[in-house]
C-alpha cells in the first residue's frame, strides 16, 4: 500500500488559485484584502497569485476603494470581460447554434444556422460545425474552452454520444471528430443538451436551486438540479424524459418504443395537430384564438402534465421550468399542466408545483455548453495561466 505524499508547491497553488477566483468571482469588487480575509490565505499569496491572474487576462482591477481613516486604499478586482470566453456549440435537430461567452456570463457573440441534420451523416453535420467554429474562432476574442450540446445519450466518463434517436446518430465521438477538423488548442466539452440547458438556467434563469427543466424542441428533454448540481444519473443518461412512454399503445418512437411523450408532446406533434407549417404560424394562431392551436397545445400539456408529475413524485421537485419552445408556448401551456400536476402529484396539497418559463428559452443548451468551458477555467485557472505565460 502507498503512503500518501505531501502536496507539491505546483498542486498547492493551482488549488489556491482556484479559491482566489472563486471568490473574486462570487464577490465581484472585493480587494486583495477581502480576498485574504475570505480565503484565509496570507496578503502576500493572493498579492501573488492575482497578479499572475491579472497577467493572464483572467483578472482586472477596478478603481481605487473609499477607506474611512488612514491606509493604503485597495483596489477593487473582478473577472475580465476581455479573458478568456467559453465558445458554446449546439447541434440540434433542424440548426446549428454558436455563442460566445465572457468570464462575466454576457454573451458576446451569436451565430444560427437552420440544418436538416437528420437528412445527413454525422460526419457532414459535424464538417457544419467545424465551419461554424472556424467563424467564431476569427473573432478578436481568446477563447479558453469549447462546449457542446447533443441532442442525446452522452456517456460521462467518455464524452461519446452513445444515441441520438432523433438524428440517427450511434457511439459518435463528437469531441474527437471536431479536434480533428479544427486546429484547437481549447479543450472541447461535450454533454446532454437538456443537461446543459439546465446547468444555464441555474446559472442565469430563474435562480432556484431545485428543479427540473424541460426544454420541449422537436425531441423533448429534461435537466434535473438537486441542492444547486445537476444529476445525470450513473452515467450521464438521467433525464431522458421524452422517451419516457406515456401511452403504451401510441406512435412508434425513433428509440423503438411506442407511446413516448416527444411523439405527442414535441414541437412537430404539436405543429401538426394545429395544421400550421411551423411554430410562429402556431403562435400567430394562439394570438388569434384558433381551435386547432389551442386544442394541439392543451392536448400537449395534458400528456407533458402525466410524464413531469411522474418525475415530481419521484424526485420531490417543487418547479418545473419550460425551456425552448415550451417557454414560447408557457401561456397557453399553464393552465392545463398545472391542472395535471395538481391532479396527479400526491403532495401537491401541501406542495404545489411551481411552472415558469425559461428566460433563456432555445437559447439555454448554447448557453450552458458555453457556460461549462467558462467553469472549467474557473475551477482550474492556474493551468489556463501557466500555459498563457509560458
Amino acid at each position: 500500500m502507498s503512503r500518501p505524499r505531501p502536496a507539491s508547491q505546483h498542486t498547492v497553488r493551482r488549488h489556491n488559485s482556484a479559491l482566489v477566483l472563486d471568490t473574486i468571482a462570487s464577490a465581484p469588487g472585493s480587494s486583495r484584502a477581502a480576498v485574504a480575509a475570505r480565503t484565509g490565505l496570507t496578503k502576500a499569496t493572493v498579492s501573488s497569485l492575482v497578479d499572475r491572474m491579472i497577467g493572464a487576462g483572467l483578472v482586472v482591477e477596478g478603481e481605487a476603494q473609499a477607506r474611512p481613516g488612514p491606509g493604503r486604499r485597495g483596489t477593487a478586482l473582478h473577472l475580465s470581460p476581455a479573458g478568456p470566453h467559453g465558445l458554446g456549440v449546439e447541434i440540434g435537430v433542424d440548426y446549428v447554434s454558436t455563442c460566445l461567452v465572457d468570464l462575466t456570463g454576457r454573451v458576446r457573440a451569436r451565430w444560427l444556422r437552420p440544418s436538416d441534420n437528420r437528412a445527413s451523416a454525422p460526419a457532414r453535420v459535424l464538417t457544419k460545425v467545424a465551419a461554424a467554429i472556424r467563424l467564431a474562432l476569427k473573432q478578436n476574442v481568446p477563447v479558453g474552452g469549447v462546449g457542446v450540446a447533443v441532442p442525446g445519450l452522452v456517456e460521462s466518463a467518455s464524452g461519446i454520444l452513445r444515441v441520438a434517436p432523433n438524428l440517427g446518430w450511434r457511439e459518435v465521438d463528437v469531441r474527437g471528430e471536431l479536434t480533428r477538423r479544427v486546429a484547437l488548442d481549447a479543450p472541447v466539452l461535450v454533454g446532454n443538451e437538456a443537461n446543459l440547458a439546465a446547468l444555464a438556467e441555474l446559472w442565469h434563469g430563474h435562480g432556484a436551486p431545485d428543479f427540473v427543466h424541460v426544454s420541449g424542441e422537436i425531441g423533448i428533454g429534461a435537466g434535473i438540479v438537486v441542492g444547486g448540481a445537476l444529476f445525470e444519473g450513473v452515467s450521464g443518461y438521467g433525464g431522458e424524459i421524452g422517451h419516457l412512454s406515456v401511452d403504451p399503445h401510441g406512435p412508434r418512437c425513433p428509440c423503438g418504443s411506442r407511446g413516448c411523450l416527444e411523439r405527442l408532446a414535441g414541437q412537430d406533434e404539436i405543429v401538426r395537430a394545429a395544421g400550421v407549417a411551423d411554430v410562429s404560424e402556431l403562435l400567430a394562431g394562439l394570438d388569434a384564438g384558433h381551435q386547432a392551436a389551442t386544442t394541439a397545445v392543451r392536448a400537449a400539456a395534458t400528456w407533458l402534465g402525466v410524464a413531469l408529475a411522474g418525475a415530481v413524485n419521484l424526485l420531490d421537485l417543487p418547479t418545473v421550468v419550460l425551456g425552448g419552445t415550451y417557454a414560447r408556448l408557457e401561456p397557453w401551456l399553464r393552465g392545463p399542466l398545472l391542472a395535471e400536476l395538481e391532479h396527479r402529484v400526491v403532495g401537491s396539497a401541501w406542495s404545489p408545483v411551481r411552472v415558469v418559463a425559461s428566460p433563456l428559452a432555445s437559447d439555454a443548451a448554447m448557453r450552458g455548453a458555453a457556460g461549462t468551458a467558462i467553469r472549467a477555467i474557473l475551477a482550474d485557472p492556474d493551468l489556463f495561466v501557466t500555459s498563457t505565460l509560458a
